[in-house]
């Protein structure tokens, strides 16, 4: 069978025959399925393995993503992470490839983000192409189950006596049945399954690190990338879950999983707002919707996982943005306001009796601060910098090798109040600012400086895929993070490492506890 790059690309797979399309010169097979639909009395059940097709299928157009709550118009910052359609039956996935041969490439298997509420792996920002490309890799871009359909939790209750009563994280179990299939699958699409890093950011990256944890998928894998992962949330147990899941029945006017099952999906993402309500609470990132400590799927905390046993021996680059919380709080006229006394409130959750003492920490770092601004330096320290550091600590500590890093180039859009706020890295990593020219994230970044600093962490990214070492020769040396070096690669308009960059934000928070 040709599938040289210029023709139309045909695979023979166990489940069936796929059919792709050439773009750009690159092999693309999309919506392929991974898992059975989650549908019917599939809904909140562990992904299943998909029957197969007869004859030939198309896989040259998106599928649906999972459904999610969609605004019309887009937000003030990203301008929109995920648009219809959108279906349950969405346990897809997405291949880029140079050629469907026997070439054996590294395979970056990308994982979204989005709050555990939103995203795609179909969204044209997260195309593989670049990376393929311009690293010779094969990349997997996947869809799984958000939100409701994905992270609600029943316990016993709802599960019908299957083999693991008690088991959640069906969104999990999506990702276990992706990789699964990548690693048995990948071969015929020109990738090398001895050879796979898996990649994420945010709530992607959250669960990258669950699946290092997990003892099938941390020996399907080699290497993982760790883009701004809230390792300071709060993992419920079962029994606080529960809670969750019983004010959200309410919301759905249900009283139980079964008349879940009945209700269409639109009605259940109506519900997911009232959750939003119910959980939020002021100074914190909203997260309706969780991972869930359940003992089955999740034993530990993600933050964890990379630190013993088999996933130890994983390689780990990891690494956040300066001012990660901008991105929920700085465009808030709510937080505009927010009284210095207010602040102290919020960090006495944390610090108790110290908090004046820190909140005159976090001013004196930013000139003339409001108090809003060490608010949001907080919040950066507690969900994302300090966690990221105290593994990266961690890892050093017992001799594995991790690579960290810090995103410090601001953005001019809405002013400069985003600065390097959350997501800003991820056109920079997958150098293809043409894909998010509808994000007013971006905008006024100066194209010089951008393609420079793009181009750099890009191919980063690519030799850390292909050896498990991100060093390249288009940027300064990148050393391994040491426990008395502390070496953080610092992404500006000048690339530089840096000895202890996070060091006054992890000497402020030692000793505190993590969730």
């Amino acid at each position: 069978m040709d599938n040289t790059p210029d023709r139309t690309p045909v695979v023979d797979l166990a489940a069936g025959r796929l059919r792709g399309a050439v773009e750009e010169g690159i092999a693309v097979f999309r919506a392929v399925p991974y898992a059975a639909p989650p549908v019917g009395p599939l809904r909140w059940r562990p992904a299943q393995a998909h029957p197969g097709w007869s004859g030939v299928r198309d896989a040259t157009a998106d599928g649906p993503s999972a459904p999610q709550m969609y605004m019309e118009g887009g937000d003030p910052v990203l301008g929109g992470h995920g648009s219809p359609p959108f279906d349950d039956d969405c346990l897809t996935l997405n291949i880029w490839t140079p050629a469907a041969d026997g070439g054996r490439r590294p395979v970056l298997l990308w994982i979204h983000g989005g709050g555990f509420v939103s995203g795609s792996g179909s969204l044209p920002n997260y195309s593989g192409e670049t990376f393929a490309r311009d690293g010779d890799l094969v990349v997997v871009s996947i869809n799984y189950r958000i939100g409701p359909l994905g992270y609600l939790y029943f316990g016993a209750e709802g599960q019908d006596g299957q083999d693991d009563p008690e088991a959640g994280n069906f969104w999990l179990t999506d990702q276990l049945a992706a990789l699964r299939w990548v690693h048995e699958n990948i071969a015929r699409f020109g990738g090398d399954p001895g050879s796979i890093t898996v990649a994420g950011q945010s709530g992607g990256a959250m669960s990258t690190a669950a699946l290092a944890g997990h003892p099938e998928a941390q020996r399907l894998f080699q290497r993982v990338i760790l883009q701004s992962p809230p390792f300071g949330l709060h993992i419920p147990t079962p029994a606080e879950y529960l809670e969750r899941t019983a004010a959200y029945l309410q919301f759905a006017g249900a009283n139980n999983a079964d008349e879940l099952r009945d209700l269409p999906w639109p009605r259940l993402i109506e519900a997911a707002g009232g959750l939003f309500g119910h959980t939020m609470e002021w100074g914190y990132w909203p997260t309706p919707f969780l991972p869930v400590r359940d003992g089955v799927t999740l034993r530990e905390h993600p933050a964890q996982t990379l630190l013993h046993g088999a996933a130890a021996d994983i390689d780990v680059m990891i690494g956040w943005t300066r001012e990660e919380a901008n991105f929920g709080f700085a465009l808030d006229d709510r937080y505009a306001v927010a009284t210095q006394e207010q602040v102290l409130g919020r960090i006495a959750e944390t610090f108790a009796d110290d908090a004046d003492e820190v909140y005159d920490a976090y001013a004196r770092t930013r000139p003339g601060a409001r108090p809003v601004d060490v608010l949001m330096d907080l919040i950066t320290d507690e969900l994302f910098r300090v966690p990221c550091v105290e593994l990266a600590e961690a890892r050093a500590g017992a001799g594995r090798p991790v690579w960290a890093y810090q995103f410090d180039l601001p953005t001019p859009a809405c002013g400069g109040r985003l600065a390097a706020a959350h997501c800003l890295e991820l056109p920079f990593v997958f150098d293809n600012f043409d894909k998010w020219s509808h994000a007013p994230l971006i905008e006024g970044i100066d194209p010089a400086l951008r393609d420079g600093l793009a181009q750099s962490m890009h191919q980063a990214w690519i030799a850390f895929v292909r050896t498990g070492n991100p060093n390249h020769p288009g940027m300064p040396t990148w050393e391994r993070y040491g426990a008395e070096s502390r070496a953080t690669m610092r992404f500006d308009s000048v690339v530089t490492s840096v000895g202890d960059l996070a060091g006054h934000s992890r000497t402020l928070h030692e000793g505190r506890t993590r969730p």
